[in-house]
Parts: C-alpha cells; structure tokens; sequence
C-alpha cells in the first residue's frame, strides 16, 4: 500500500498527488513511467513519474480524471493509501548535451515535460519550453517549467493567456528564427503528431513520448504496440520515445479509440 502524502487540484480535473514509494524513486529516470491500481478490483493504468525525490522516497504523478480508474484516484484524499504501484518501467529519456533544445508540453503532458527539461538543463543545454493548453485555467505548473526554462512561450487556443493558438504555431516561429537540434514533444497524441509534422521540413530531431494504452505494461499483453519506421514496437518496454518523424500517428490515433466503448459504460455505472 502506498500512502498518499499531497494531494492538489491543478485545474478543473487535473489533480497532483506524492506518494511515498521509497523504492520507485530510489531508481526513477526522467521519461519513465509507473503502473498503478487504486484498489483490488481495479484495473492497471500507466502515469509519468513527473518528479520523484530520492531522500524523501517520494514520486509526484499529476493526472487528469478521463475514466474510471482516474475518476476513483482523484476521490482518495491525503493519507489515503493505493493498492498498488509498480515501476519505474519505460526506457529512460536519452539525456546529452544536444545545444539548443525545445520542449513542448501539450495539456497534462506538461507534467511529463517538466523531469524531461529539467535534465537537458543539467546536463547544459539551452532550453525553451513551450506550453500549450485550451485556456488559462488548464495552464499547469508553469513554475516548474520556467525554473528549468531558459525561455517558456505559453499558448492558449482561446488567447485567455500567452500566444492565441497552438503550440505548434510558437514552434514554426522559433524555428524559422533559429536552428534547434532537437525537439522533445509530450501530450495528446494529435499534438504530437502535429508537432512531428512541423519540425519534419527544418529536419530537426524530433521525439515524441508516446501514450498507447497499456494493460500489463511488460511487453506481454501487445497492446500498446505501436509502429515506428515501418516496425512493430512496445511502447512500455521499446519506449515510450520514439521518433516522432517515424511514427505511423493514424494507427496510433485509432488504436487509442479502442476501448472507448467499454470505457463510456464503465463511467455510466452508479457509484462508480
């Protein structure tokens, strides 16, 4: 069991919790992921381990209620405990001193961003860190960000903060004002890809942390398998980075829908 030691509302259904997990953090890398079940009946989702401290042994998930699982997570208060955590999994994100680097976080995918750009800027990197999110109140730890940001450009799609538009929008002009030499995406799916899209005419190294539904999350159960240059891979075990030049996003955008139904039922049941 694993005790629940903060609990914060982000933005509307966008909660942030700590959980002490001594052992996950003892070995936790930027760009890897955990498992979680909520209660013995529960199912297995996969979270990003947004940040993690190893004196404390605590990790900081933030997640946004889309399901069930979700939704019964962000009913636990402080001091309640999780059935069950299991990780880290994923293969880290590679971290090296590329020279100019530009991370886009899209939505929740910010929290994912954030261990991400914080190791580029250790290891000497200048980063730019473009947030994107639908509105003000969905903007989510930009704190964070800016405190491992050289520059941070926040975009909203309504304009009620930052630049009117996407994220994607900020990044084509940053690039036609100067050369990057690698771009680092985390989000919704169609985000990614879009911003896969934009980099892939100024040939700039593009990676992309991919959110395939997962089951098992050891490679066992297949479906998270993803298609990156013309290959099958498992995104729990071969990724989650991938490059983003490479993968095929309308395979991934409907193998997402796959559960959708089931999903829809399961959110309608009483009490859940």
């Amino acid at each position: 069991m694993f005790e629940i030691l903060k609990k914060e509302e982000l933005a509307p259904e966008v909660f942030l919790m700590e959980i002490s997990a001594p052992q996950i953090a003892q070995k936790a890398v930027a760009g890897q992921f955990f498992v979680l079940r909520v209660d013995e009946k529960g199912e297995r989702i996969p979270l990003t381990i947004a940040d993690f401290d190893k004196k404390k042994g605590t990790i900081t998930m933030v997640f946004q209620v889309v399901g069930l699982t979700t939704k019964k997570l962000s009913r636990l208060a402080k001091g309640k405990r999780i059935r069950d955590l299991v990780g880290p999994m994923g293969k880290p994100t590679h971290i090296k001193k590329y020279g100019r680097v530009v991370i886009v976080g899209g939505g929740v995918g910010a929290a994912a961003a954030y261990p991400v750009a914080r190791e580029l800027k250790k290891a000497g990197n200048y980063v730019i860190t473009i947030q994107g999110a639908k509105s003000a109140q969905y903007l989510i730890l930009e704190d964070w960000l800016l405190s491992v940001s050289d520059e941070l450009h926040i975009t909203t799609d309504d304009g009620s903060k930052g630049r009117k538009g996407f994220v994607t929008d900020a990044l084509k002009d940053l690039l036609e004002k100067e050369a990057a030499d690698l771009v680092f995406a985390v989000g919704p799916a169609i985000m990614m890809k879009f911003v896969s899209l934009t980099t892939k005419p100024f040939a700039v190294k593009t990676i992309v942390s991919l959110n395939p539904i997962m089951v098992d999350a050891t490679g066992m159960c297949g479906s998270c398998r993803v298609e990156v240059g013309g290959k099958t891979y498992f995104a729990c075990v071969d990724g989650p980075d991938f490059d983003g030049h490479e993968v095929n996003w309308e395979l991934l955008l409907s193998r997402q829908r796959f559960y959708y139904e089931e999903e829809k039922k399961a959110l309608e049941v009483k009490d859940a």
